[in-house]
């Protein structure tokens, strides 16, 4: 059975195509239909994310110099109102790349988050960029990843950034003493003998989204180990006993996921690289167990509330979003 579709309860495709939620039809003509980026129906449900929906409303919220809340606190206490946070949601919902706001979010970023000596990315800000001692793993591949969406791959503050994922970034599962030199003595829950699982998937997730001819050998051969990280661990569960899950909070999904992950985000990742693997296979099991009779995926996990300057769909109701990436990830797994 190699037909995508016949994995369905129900082929929710003209759902996703509604206009209540243009990013998500916009990737849906683009990922599901296969329709070409200068189609006129993928022209005009790109122009309305910028006019209709979350986008709008987010921007709305935002500061004049790019940022939103305090200027300062752009990732710890604001948490998920702060200015990185709307950056990764405005680039999961495909923002335009050449709006001034997005553009001034950006420099913000760079500016007070980037640690321009080592290229990685920081919680907090010194007078001269990001602060060294509080470069994180997630946050930088969260960084990169968001600033590659938004047109800055060739930035030379970008590939600092991705120079130090390739650089810095561990896959220790358990076996190896952690490193006395920086960035490791400075976040041991970070880097351990058994690394971050989150910092492994944001920094495969920025470094997946890098177009193939421009990979350069280190950066394969980081995807390279940080693939067989995830496959090792069966995507979710405990190397060392494969009986065990690693975290619950896995196997509900949710969107956007910020720092945390779920099996749908590392398969989302992993089969857009091109991996299938049988060591994948129970996690597409429990994604395809999920959907609901009429073919529809809920969102099982969410920081709405006081956590988001607006508020993405609704705990425990269809999701378009998990329903698109659901349908994503079969297509590309099962083509």
């Amino acid at each position: 059975m190699n037909n995508w579709k016949s994995f369905l309860n129900e082929d929710q495709t003209q759902w996703l195509l509604e206009g209540d939620n243009p990013s998500v039809k916009y990737y849906a003509l683009v990922d599901l239909i296969r329709k070409p980026f200068d189609n006129k129906d993928v022209i005009t449900a790109k122009e309305q994310i910028m006019k209709t929906g979350t986008v709008p409303k987010i921007l709305l919220k935002q500061e004049s110099d790019g940022y939103w809340g305090v200027q300062d606190d752009f990732y710890v206490r604001s948490k998920y109102k702060g200015t990185v946070w709307n950056l990764i949601i405005l680039a999961e919902m495909g923002a335009d790349v050449e709006d001034f706001r997005i553009k001034k979010t950006c420099e913000f970023i760079f500016k007070k988050s980037q640690d321009p000596t080592s290229g990685g990315f920081s919680y907090a800000s010194t007078s001269d960029g990001g602060a060294p001692s509080k470069v994180l793993p997630c946050l930088t591949g969260n960084m990169v990843w968001s600033l590659i969406r938004f047109g800055y791959l060739d930035d030379p503050r970008v590939q600092k950034g991705i120079q130090w994922i390739t650089k810095y970034q561990r896959f220790d599962d358990g076996k190896q003493d952690l490193p006395k030199n920086w960035p490791y003595k400075a976040h041991k829950a970070c880097f351990s003998k058994h690394s971050c699982h989150m910092g492994v998937v944001k920094a495969l997730k920025a470094l997946a989204e890098i177009p193939v001819k421009k990979r350069n050998s280190n950066v394969k051969n980081t995807i390279n180990h940080a693939v067989e990280y995830l496959l090792i661990h069966h995507i979710y569960k405990r190397s060392h006993d494969l009986t065990k899950n690693s975290k619950p909070g896995w196997l509900r999904l949710g969107f956007p996921l910020m720092y945390q992950t779920d099996i749908l985000e590392i398969l989302d990742i992993l089969t857009r690289l091109g991996v299938k693997d049988e060591r994948m296979q129970d996690a597409m099991d429990i994604v395809v167990s999920k959907q609901d009779e009429q073919g529809c995926w809920l969102l099982e996990n969410t920081f709405n509330g006081r956590r988001f300057q607006v508020n993405i769909e609704r705990k425990g109701k269809p999701s378009k979003w998990i329903t698109l990436r659901a349908l994503q990830v079969l297509k590309k797994y099962y083509r």
